[in-house]
């Protein structure tokens, strides 16, 4: 894997796709700068070598070109990030773009305007990446949030760079990180899927049950698994068409020697709302107009016991709905319990826009060794699925 710790950048322009697509509030301004902060390493790489970085980025789902979208929009968090002012180009191909590029100085960085204002970024149109790859002597993909895509910036543009193409410190680092968790030695290595669907996170859990001793099943989808196996879940969130699914993973799970932990209880309310009347109640036994929103403190000390025995440890999805205060309680232990196994030694990754939220909400980011900055590219990377972003890298 050719990283840009192998290339010397000097005097050379480096094409960078980054993923800068941040969450804005109503006045525009950036809310989280995290996925900023992590391309700095590859950028001040280059720029140390006496390179210059043309930077390109998507940013939410534009349908025309609405300015809401327009990169503009983060070039000062970027710039006072970076240390260095970052210049911008209203386009990201044509005329203007190509002036910009030109004049480029080594030690400059350019950022060009969000590639999906041309529906050609999305489409993988060839000629519109051919376009692309005149602004670069030398690719680097470090986008690893979009590397699941085969856009035109992600993985067409790399043919137009035979042998000049090279992975970003972040993409770089993004892979071991999955493949720490999936060809882990250290064990026992625990998984923790949660979320509301069985049906989203299926394939993933069908591909770690090789690589893995323990699996914790949290949020909405236990109920499936809790009513496949002949619980009362009152008006908790299900999926009928899947329990027999839900009674098929639990079979293959005990077939592979891997011991699955299901909630034994729950935090019920009588709503869904943060207003709601709760109460605490065996998951098997929810009374009808009551539905489970969190795990309970009896559940809490079950997952503590396998998380603080585990020396690999996946995260991906919350145990019940942290973003209602009432209902946030075990997944902050669940996190507070990674957190505690990684201070031990145990290897921790998480990943999925939903349990990022998590640590970050509980102040736990710096306490678990890696936070994926990619939810949907990660999440193939664990069902086995080669991303086309990093397939063409290696090509």
């Amino acid at each position: 894997m050719k990283t840009v710790n192998d290339i010397n950048f000097k005097s050379k322009k480096a094409l960078i796709r980054v993923d800068f697509n941040v969450p804005l509030n109503d006045d525009f301004k950036v809310t989280d700068v995290t996925r900023i902060r992590a391309a700095k390493p590859t950028i001040l790489k280059i720029l140390e070598d006496g390179g210059s970085c043309v930077l390109m980025s998507h940013l939410g789902r534009p349908k025309n070109r609405e300015s809401e979208f327009s990169l503009q929009h983060i070039i000062k968090p970027l710039s006072e990030i970076l240390g260095v002012q970052v210049k911008f180009v209203d386009d990201c191909v044509g005329p203007n773009v190509e002036e910009a590029v030109t004049s480029l100085k080594s030690g400059e960085i350019l950022l060009l305007e969000n590639l999906r204002y041309y529906k050609e970024e999305t489409n993988g149109d060839q000629d519109f990446a051919e376009k692309l790859s005149k602004f670069g002597d030398i690719y680097v993909n470090d986008a690893f949030g979009t590397a699941h895509r085969a856009h035109a910036s992600t993985a067409i543009i790399a043919r137009f760079f035979e042998e000049n193409k090279c992975f970003g410190l972040l993409l770089a680092s993004e892979i071991e990180n999955v493949k720490k968790v999936l060809e882990s030695n250290e064990k026992p290595v625990t998984a923790i899927i949660g979320g509301a669907k069985v049906s989203s996170k299926i394939t993933i859990i069908e591909n770690i049950l090789d690589k893995i001793d323990h699996l914790i099943i949290g949020g909405g989808m236990a109920f499936t698994f809790i009513k496949a196996q002949g619980g009362k879940i009152g008006n908790s969130l299900v999926e009928d068409d899947k329990q027999e699914l839900a009674l098929e993973i639990l079979k293959l799970a005990k077939n592979k020697h891997v011991e699955v932990h299901l909630p034994v209880d729950a935090i019920i309310a009588d709503s869904f709302s943060g207003t709601a009347n709760t109460n605490v109640s065996d998951i098997k036994t929810i009374p009808d107009g009551w539905m489970g929103l969190d795990v309970g403190p009896e559940t809490n000390q079950i997952f503590a016991q396998v998380l603080l025995n585990s020396k690999t440890i996946l995260w991906n999805g919350p145990v019940g709905v942290f973003e209602m205060d009432k209902f946030a309680e075990g997944t902050k232990a669940l996190g507070k319990n990674i957190a505690k196994a990684t201070e031990k030694g145990a290897f921790s990754l998480v990943g999925g826009g939903d349990s990022v939220a998590a640590v970050q909400q509980f102040n736990l980011s710096d306490s678990v060794s890696y936070v994926s900055t990619g939810g949907g590219a990660m999440l193939e990377m664990l069902e086995g699925k080669t991303l086309p972003g990093i397939k063409a890298l290696l090509q």
